[in-house]
């Protein structure tokens, strides 16, 4: 039997984790599913962003190397993403699909490079979520509306979801990215536990068919249990 380790951004992600996909993953065939915040986060005074990569990198590889039995993710936001981080700078100028597959093949590459011959790379799977957790939201406007408690919201949800080909494609600027968006339309949007009561209204399989990156993580997680 399999274990997952989803070495995460935050809070949001980590009760997303805990609370939506936990079950789904366990019924596939996972023994042990859990999600932990990268880089020391929990002890920071200033809660928010992605730690550097030597900081993440450092508790991925002590995690593979402590259970050998594991498969690692990561699941963080590709907005806000450190520069320094491996393919982020160069995914800049990718186009909005390539972004996010850019930057994990560079992951995947800068983790097999440190351990060579100890990892097997089917034992790590990245992922970065395009833009934001928040895009993955717009999945479903009326079940978003419903689970923030704000039911009246679902036309201004609709009318930013229907701009985009998908929700991934949702844009990153400081102004445009989901979560902006969303901080504009609900003053004092508390993000871990609305954005969590959000995703378990709308559903897993809704966001999997809404956001195409997000399902062929998922596949490929699946596919290792």
């Amino acid at each position: 039997m399999a274990r997952l380790l989803v070495h995460v951004e935050g809070q949001t992600e980590e009760s997303f984790v805990n609370e939506v996909l936990r079950d789904e993953l366990l019924a596939k065939g996972y023994d042990a599913v859990s999600a932990r915040i990268v880089g020391n986060a929990r002890l920071r005074s200033r809660r928010g962003g992605v730690r550097p990569w030597p900081s993440v990198k450092r508790d991925i590889i002590n995690h593979l190397n402590a259970d050998s039995g594991c498969i690692a993710t990561t699941m963080v936001d590709y907005y806000g993403l450190p520069r320094e981080w491996p393919g982020r700078a160069m995914a800049s100028s990718l186009s909005s699909r390539k972004k996010a597959p850019h930057v994990e093949q560079s992951l995947l590459g800068d983790i097999v490079e440190e351990m060579g011959d100890r990892l097997d790379p089917k034992r790590f799977v990245p992922f970065v979520v395009m833009h934001e957790f928040e895009g993955l939201l717009f999945s479903d406007c009326a079940a978003f509306s419903r689970g923030i408690g704000r039911p009246n919201l679902e036309p201004d949800f609709k009318t930013i979801r229907d701009q985009f080909a998908t929700p991934e494609e949702i844009n990153d600027s400081a102004v445009t990215a989901p979560s902006k968006r969303v901080e504009a339309l609900v003053p004092g949007y508390q993000k871990p536990l609305l954005g969590v009561l959000a995703a378990l209204e709308i559903g897993l399989a809704r966001i999997r068919a809404e956001c195409p990156h997000f399902n062929q993580w998922l596949e490929k997680i699946e596919a290792l249990a």
